[in-house]
């Protein structure tokens, strides 16, 4: 493969809990392990332990810090750009202006710009804010998003959002990759766990899951359930009065887990459900499969392998077939969860690593660079 030096611009990766902040990292840090020269351009402040080789972060400026404004990193983006160095300039996200400062960099260089959407081309997305997105899609980031010569998606449906929005450029369709850790010792436990982990927002449709509980506690009682994660605007505290409202049994807050906590909590569950109303490809997922952790979600969620490689439930959104569809979950022996959590963690060493995601994204880069043949993740035209 060529030696290129591709620069990377997320807004921020200085929340754990959020998926590009841990997937455009090891993406780049994948990428830089295969060969091909990979930096982060970022906002704020680094988190510690941020990998500091590669990731340069900027001041924001003025105006509010919702919009990301940063002349400096425009500044920079544009200067890497005309320098010559760098080949491919990969935007990951939307709705900010780091994610506008790409498309203006690359004018009259020979870089190429690629989009990833990151989910926030969702029906669900657009609907949130929709007003300001729309102003600000035909402002500034639609111009943007248009001057782009690939896509990639993380999903299938990722790729469709695309393909509704009008655009004809190729896209690759390449999952996020996971770190799959060592294999963890049985336990012996008495209480069973069922957790959430992620962002406490939404649109991961906590509501519907706390609802279904009230009826699965009762008839479960050797079951509890573990709700972890980051507070989004107050929205913990509106779950935890529908709780008391509903008044609900063996049904606990614990807060954000980060690094080692966090695949504590994974492994500590004896099943994780992620019961949202919109993914683009939910990490966490991965992480709990990685971690040996069998899931049910939902059909929001492009995880339909669930069901193929039997490493848990993929059902219809909604308290109803939560309710069903965890019903039927919770009755499985802790032996089968066991089993299924294990082909799970098998799936994603197989099909998720990062080794194997930074080849196909690698070669997707030079397809886009250099021509030949259409790598097999690359879609072209309106069809699929």
């Amino acid at each position: 493969m060529r030696d290129v030096t591709s620069i990377h611009v997320v807004p921020t990766i200085d929340q754990e809990a959020s998926g590009p902040s841990y997937s455009v990292t090891r993406l780049c840090e994948a990428l830089g392990d295969a060969g091909h020269r990979a930096e982060l351009a970022v906002l704020g402040e680094l988190p510690a332990g941020a990998p500091h080789s590669f990731v340069h972060s900027f001041p924001y400026g003025a105006g509010p810090k919702r919009l990301g404004r940063s002349p400096r990193m425009r500044s920079w983006l544009r200067q890497q750009a005309q320098a010559g160095d760098t080949r491919l300039v990969h935007n990951h996200s939307l709705w900010m202006m780091p994610n506008v400062y790409p498309a203006a960099a690359i004018s009259g260089t020979r870089c190429k710009l690629i989009v990833s959407p990151r989910g926030t081309l969702s029906d669900h997305a657009l609907a949130r804010s929709a007003v300001l997105k729309k102003l600000f899609w035909w402002l500034m980031q639609g111009p943007a998003v248009a001057r782009a010569h690939a896509f990639h998606a993380t999903s299938q449906a990722e790729y469709l959002d695309i393909r509704k929005m009008g655009f004809s450029q190729p896209v690759a369709i390449v999952p996020n990759g996971v770190d799959v850790p060592e294999a963890a010792l049985g336990s012996s436990k008495t209480t069973r766990r069922l957790l959430f982990l992620g962002r406490l927002h939404p649109i991961k449709g906590l509501s519907d899951l706390l609802k279904a509980w009230r009826l699965l506690a009762a008839e479960h009682g050797d079951w509890e359930l573990v709700i972890a994660g980051p507070d989004n605007d107050g929205y913990q505290a509106e779950l935890e009065r529908m709780a008391a409202e509903l008044d609900l049994e063996r049904c606990q807050f614990i807060g954000p887990v980060y690094g080692a906590g966090k695949l504590r909590a994974y492994r500590e569950a004896d099943l994780y459900v992620l019961p949202t109303l919109s993914e683009n490809f939910g990490m966490t997922v991965a992480e709990a499969l990685a971690a040996g952790t069998p899931v049910i979600t939902t059909r929001n969620a492009p995880w339909q392998g669930l069901v193929a490689n039997d490493a848990g439930r993929w059902i219809e959104g909604g308290v109803d077939a939560l309710i069903a569809g965890l019903g039927e979950a919770l009755k499985t022996s802790p032996a089968e969860l066991s089993s299924m959590g294990a082909r799970g963690r098998q799936w994603m060493m197989q099909d998720f690593s990062w080794d194997a995601i930074a080849q196909d994204m690698a070669s997707f880069y030079d397809w886009v660079l250099n021509g030949g043949d259409k790598p097999d993740c690359v879609e072209v035209g309106l069809g699929r």
